[in-house]
């Protein structure tokens, strides 16, 4: 099943919604897998894919730790972030 864009962009919104809610800045993490909770099931198998894209983009700083990668918005991109969840 292929993605639409607006999809990937709702997805894309929810997650960082989700992490600016719960003030996941910087030094402060969430578990990667935590991240498509609260997606639609059918949405969720994307989830991991797009977390990738946001890590490369730079949106989502990656911790990776002995008990798995976590993440955190990246406090240097808060003005994008904020542009794109709509706060």
């Amino acid at each position: 099943m292929k993605l639409s864009s607006e999809s990937r962009e709702m997805i894309r919104r929810a997650m960082l919604r989700k992490l600016a809610i719960q003030n996941i800045w910087g030094a402060k993490h969430l578990s990667y897998e935590l991240l498509q909770k609260g997606l639609p099931k059918e949405l969720r198998g994307f989830a991991k894919e797009i977390a990738k894209d946001l890590i490369k983009e730079g949106l989502l700083l990656s911790h990776p730790t002995s008990y798995g990668l976590q993440v955190s918005l990246n406090p240097a991109m808060a003005d994008v972030i904020k542009t794109i969840v709509g706060v």
